[in-house]
């Protein structure tokens, strides 16, 4: 049996950039680039693009550390959106098609079982649970797997519109939950 890892203080790494601390922004590089790589090369389908992407949210964290408000989110979350936000940001500025094929589809269900796995450690996961299971599949392809709206309507074979209403709705009902 192996220990659990250690918590790591993604509040407090947050609030020690932003009074400077450069040690705290390699410590969080440490902790996290791994998996916000993962999610920029999700969204631009390009490893070379994605290192530039990691690069940017990484000087995006260390200049604008001090907005991160707790009472709006998590850290970590914070820290993910501002990945997904500058990646999609990217490939809608470029024009790119980003086109779902097999082997995206094998590694989305792939990082769902391990993101069902790490949400059952929560209390998101009782959040998620209460998600119709459309609504829940669609903030999961959003914000796990990094998927634009069109992407997601397109997987669910749903409205854009409705998507988008699905999402926002989700999101409030997790807000509230999370509470």
């Amino acid at each position: 049996m192996s220990l659990p890892e250690p918590l790591f203080d993604y509040e407090a790494c947050l609030a020690s950039c932003s009074q400077g601390d450069r040690q705290a922004l390699r410590d969080l590089y440490q902790q996290e680039s791994a998996r916000l790589l993962g999610v920029a090369q999700r969204i631009a389908r390009d490893n070379a693009l994605a290192e530039d992407i990691l690069h940017d949210v990484f000087l995006r964290i260390w200049t604008r550390a001090s907005s991160f408000d707790p009472a709006r989110g998590s850290a970590r979350g914070w820290i993910y959106s501002i990945t997904r936000h500058l990646a999609l940001n990217f490939v809608r500025n470029h024009g790119r098609e980003v086109h779902i094929d097999e082997q995206a589809e094998t590694a989305m269900a792939e990082h769902l079982d391990t993101f069902e796995y790490q949400a059952r450690s929560g209390r998101i996961y009782t959040c998620l649970e209460q998600l119709d299971p459309a609504r829940r599949n669609c903030i999961l392809h959003a914000y796990v797997d990094g998927y634009s709206h069109s992407e997601i309507a397109q997987k669910v074979n749903a409205p854009l519109g409705t998507v988008k209403a699905w999402i926002k709705r989700s999101l409030a009902a997790l807000r509230e939950c999370m509470g």
